[in-house]
């Protein structure tokens, strides 16, 4: 039986605040994968911008089959990534991707071409 992966959407549009996903519409923050994605909200895993991005917010995206993972750091440098989620993500033989929110736009986007490629998207600081 023959079986076909399901694509990532694509970022359309990415501004201060403001981003535009395929088939997902606009929000500030999104989670994004194979097959679809959400609002990131960052309440549910009682996420701030220091200590940053922990594992509770990436596992959503390896459920989902990601296979390669790409975090924004903000518009502004300001989003961290905890060294815990980067140690998860490498123990699993995930490759990640750490960038500022337009160059991991990009990434994303040319990686979702190809890949099964999840993100994590912060579109203010």
């Amino acid at each position: 039986m023959l079986t076909r992966k399901c694509h990532s959407p694509l970022i359309t549009h990415i501004s201060w605040g403001r981003m535009e996903v395929a088939g997902l519409g606009s929000g500030r923050d999104f989670k994004l994968y194979p097959g679809g994605g959400r609002a990131w909200d960052w309440s549910e895993t009682d996420t701030h911008h220091v200590p940053g991005i922990q594992i509770a917010d990436v596992e959503e995206l390896l459920e989902h089959g990601s296979e390669v993972v790409v975090l924004t750091r903000g518009m502004h440098l300001v989003l961290q990534t905890c060294p815990e989620t980067l140690a998860y993500l490498r123990e699993r033989g995930i490759p990640v991707h750490v960038e500022e929110t337009r160059a991991a736009v990009e990434l994303y986007n040319r990686l979702a071409q190809t890949e099964p490629v999840g993100g994590l998207f912060h579109s203010t600081c």
